[in-house]
């Protein structure tokens, strides 16, 4: 049964959308105001609006790994620990507790892992005939302070390296001072330099300042191009929040309902239990509706939260909850 309800909470989706923009226009910002009151109402009142329990959050949580992009972006990354990273990407559960779930046959996997540059060999290497893509961070993360043709040509350099996947920083300067066309420019630019690769847009939105910066910063990287919107690189002191999400994710509703072109969401930063992965999947589910609920268009960006959910799966399936070290490298 549990495969059952995990395979429709799949959706429809045949592939990742590429979204190709639209000319740069400010009226599809510049009119909208974000109130942050009547955000924080609606995120306060999402816990109780709807509720998964038992086999059903089961299904939901198995549906929060396979949109994990499973992530390692420490200064001491090597070779080895990227590829335990990717060994717990093809198996992120443990086969017993797969198994007592129901999905023994079902092929559950992340969906990416998210490294350095210099860690897409590895991460290839160790993903090979998996179907599990490679992320790379780029363009100067995570600052995003490097000479501009520097952050095209680090684009450049993961793709032809393998990644299929390309988060960028933005410069939140731009945002700060209000330079709406050079934004828009930059992460033009960075869509070309990705050629068949999609582009994750960070807007490391904790540095960013109002609510009403995020949408509109967010509504200017979908016009340049954007197939994903990120809200953090992990490093900011606040990173992924709900009410940052709300608002990220009502800027992808309003461009969809304009241009008829799908943006995939990402949280990225500070998500570390099973029940905030939740929090995540219901704001999706109510904001964009089931056929967001899917890796090719809904991302979590984490490197401990696989954890918490394993723990949880297994508490499932045997009442009893599990020591850390029972769910190794998540």
């Amino acid at each position: 049964m549990l495969e059952t309800m995990t395979r429709q909470h799949a959706g429809a989706s045949a592939g990742p959308p590429r979204n190709h923009g639209a000319a740069f226009d400010e009226a599809y910002f510049r009119s909208e105001r974000v109130n942050r009151s009547a955000v924080e109402r609606r995120i306060a009142s999402l816990p109780g609006r709807r509720t998964v329990k038992q086999q059903w959050q089961a299904a939901w949580l198995v549906r929060a790994i396979e949109c994990l992009d499973l992530t390692t972006l420490a200064g001491d990354d090597t070779a080895g620990t990227v590829e335990r990273l990717c060994a717990k990407a093809r198996q992120p559960v443990r086969r017993d507790i797969q198994q007592a779930l129901g999905l023994a046959e079902y092929p559950l996997r992340v969906g990416a892992v998210c490294v350095y540059h210099d860690m897409i060999g590895p991460a290839l290497a160790a993903l090979h005939g998996s179907g599990i893509p490679v992320a790379a961070v780029s363009a100067g993360f995570p600052a995003g302070l490097n000479p501009f043709e520097l952050r095209v040509r680090e684009i450049e350099a993961s793709v032809a390296a393998g990644a299929s996947e390309i988060d960028i920083v933005i410069s939140r300067r731009l945002v700060l001072r209000g330079d709406w066309r050079a934004l828009y420019d930059e992460v033009r630019a960075f869509r070309a330099a990705c050629g068949p690769a999609h582009l994750k847009t960070i807007l490391a939105t904790g540095e960013l300042g109002t609510l009403g910066q995020v949408y509109r910063a967010s509504m200017v990287c979908m016009l340049a191009g954007a197939d994903v919107i990120k809200t953090s690189t992990g490093k900011e002191s606040v990173n992924a929040t709900l009410p940052v999400g709300l608002t990220m994710v009502r800027a992808i509703r309003q461009y969809h309902q304009r241009t008829g072109q799908v943006v995939g969401f990402k949280p990225a930063g500070g998500i570390r239990s099973a029940r905030q992965a939740l929090d995540w999947l219901i704001l999706i589910k109510e904001e964009l509706g089931t056929a967001w609920m899917h890796p090719t268009r809904f991302r979590i960006g984490a490197s401990t939260l696989l954890g918490d959910i394993e723990r949880q799966l297994e508490h499932h399936v045997t009442g009893a909850y599990s020591a850390g070290h029972r769910h190794p490298l998540a």
